[in-house]
C-alpha cells in the first residue's frame, strides 16, 4: 500500500460514524449487512449512511453489492490487511514478530473506574 492510500483509508475512518459503521461491519463478517440495518444499528438516517460508506469503499475499506431492491456492505478484508500490513511493517526495527498479538487494552476511562 502506497503512503497516499493509506492516509486516504485513515481518513476515511476518521469520523465518529463511519468508524462506528466499519465496527459494525467487523463485527458481520463478509456476509455484510443491508444498508438500513447499518442505519438502524448506527442510529443514522438511510441517506447519512450512504454518504460514510461510500467515502469508505472509496478509500478500499468496503465493499458493496446489490440483491434486488437492497444494497448490502461488507469490509474489504485485503484492503483492511493491507492497512494493517502498512501500518505495523515496521514494527519493532523491522521484526513485526516481536510485537505479538495485539490484544484488546482497556480504555483509559474503564482503568480510572
Amino acid at each position: 500500500m502506497l503512503e497516499e492510500q493509506a492516509i486516504g483509508a485513515l481518513a476515511a475512518l476518521a469520523h465518529e460514524n463511519r468508524l462506528t459503521i466499519f465496527r459494525s461491519l467487523m463485527r458481520a463478517g463478509p456476509s455484510g449487512l443491508a444498508a438500513g440495518e447499518i442505519a438502524h444499528q448506527a442510529g443514522l438516517a438511510p441517506s447519512n449512511v450512504s454518504f460514510h460508506v461510500s467515502q469508505m469503499e472509496r478509500a478500499g475499506l468496503l465493499r458493496s453489492w446489490r440483491s434486488k431492491r437492497n444494497v448490502f456492505y461488507a469490509v474489504e478484508i485485503d484492503g483492511m490487511r493491507r492497512l494493517l500490513s502498512f501500518l505495523t511493517e515496521e514494527c519493532c526495527g523491522g521484526h513485526p514478530e516481536l510485537c505479538g498479538i495485539i490484544q484488546d487494552q482497556p480504555d483509559e476511562a474503564e482503568v480510572a473506574n
